[in-house]
């Protein structure tokens, strides 16, 4: 043993379809497929269970689309993993969903089985913004699913929206809040569409068929932080927002530089200075974890700067900020950003003002840099 891990992640690479600005690992999958692949999760933990000491605070199931996995596989999945693991310390279990997967037998199994967080990729209320988006729900759909979860027991519910997709108006983006605020979740997460590389979105923004506009999306972001504040959620992170209590544990601990460790293809894992990532093919991955190999592709060795600098780049993005103290190697560019504005003193902690969260990318840079 090397060792404790207390937090754990699941990618799911499967999706009914794969979404036009997904840059994620994901596919299309048949059923037979996905059940070895349930096998070969579990083969997983169990070998890593031989290296180390697995005793988990979270866990996250992301993808992909986690949800889209039959109740079957579902069950075996989440039965098979207490088999494994000790849940006796377990404090959050989080479980990615599309809301055309959830139907109520669906919601009330991963209640019985100890999900105690939905993440609802709902995306828009706006059905003509949804098939811009490529998505298979439609708003009802969405509605209905978030019902469903909340009749079901489901602790929290997370709700995952979208702004700047291409035609959207202001009007739409807050009519879009309005509604997701009006339905009560426990937490909302808003993400600004970003093009990434080899999608669909980003060949149609270089191709010109999509413009983006800086100012635009500044001031949906800036509305998004006024309204949700308003209506008593807190922005503990850029992106995220959240009822008093409510916030993500996993993603929190992985934010703050917590080792955890990653299954699945694609996934990557972060133990003190060593970092990996699962071969990003899911038929190689599904082979070595049932032959009982590792299923690691790659490896990297941090250096201590380089690992205390990535955690400084995301905790400058969290409300509560970083303790000066630990920002001494970037006094001089810090200084620079609290002259213009962008930092701010919150105790011993420096944080960003509302102006530097719109600029948060640009601040966290020196930190990587």
């Amino acid at each position: 043993m090397t060792g404790s891990i207390r937090h754990l992640y699941f990618h799911i690479p499967f999706c009914p379809k794969l979404c036009p600005y997904c840059s994620f690992y994901v596919e299309t999958g048949s059923q037979n497929k996905n059940a070895a692949f349930i096998d070969a999760l579990l083969a997983d933990v169990r070998r890593a269970g031989e290296e180390y000491d697995l005793r988990p605070k979270t866990i996250y199931f992301g993808g992909g689309t986690p949800s889209a996995l039959r109740e079957e596989q579902l069950e075996r999945l989440l039965g098979g993993l207490r088999e494994l693991l000790d849940f006796s310390e377990v404090e959050e279990v989080s479980l990615e969903a599309n809301p055309a997967t959830v139907k109520p037998s669906k919601a009330r199994l991963l209640q019985a089985h100890g999900v105690t967080r939905v993440s609802l990729g709902v995306q828009s209320w706006d059905d003509a913004l949804l098939k811009t988006l490529g998505r298979v729900h439609t708003a009802a759909t969405a509605e209905e699913t978030y019902h469903t979860l909340r009749e079901a027991g489901i602790p929290a519910v997370n709700l995952d929206l979208m702004f700047s997709v291409p035609g959207q108006t202001a009007a739409q983006w807050h009519a879009t809040l309005a509604k997701t605020i009006a339905l009560g979740p426990d937490h909302i997460s808003t993400y600004c569409l970003t093009y990434e590389e080899d999608t669909e979105y980003f060949r149609k923004l270089t191709g010109g068929t999509f413009v983006q506009d800086i100012e635009h999306d500044a001031q949906l972001f800036e509305d998004t932080m006024a309204t949700l504040a308003a209506a008593g959620f807190e922005q503990y992170e850029i992106s995220n927002h959240a009822r008093p209590g409510c916030e993500s544990r996993h993603n929190r601990a992985y934010w703050l530089g917590a080792d955890y460790l990653g299954f699945g293809p694609s996934a990557y894992s972060t133990v003190g200075l060593r970092r990996w990532e699962a071969v990003r093919d899911t038929a190689e991955y599904t082979r070595r974890a049932l032959a009982g190999e590792r299923t690691s592709e790659t490896r990297e060795e941090l250096t201590e700067p380089q690992r205390i600098g990535e955690i400084a780049a995301f905790r400058i993005r969290m409300s509560d900020g970083i303790p000066r103290a630990e920002l001494a190697p970037w006094a001089e560019d810090l200084a620079k950003f609290e002259k213009l504005g962008l930092l701010e003193n919150h105790g011993a902690n420096l944080r960003l003002t509302t102006h530097g969260k719109m600029l948060a990318d640009s601040v966290a840079e020196i930190f990587v840099a």
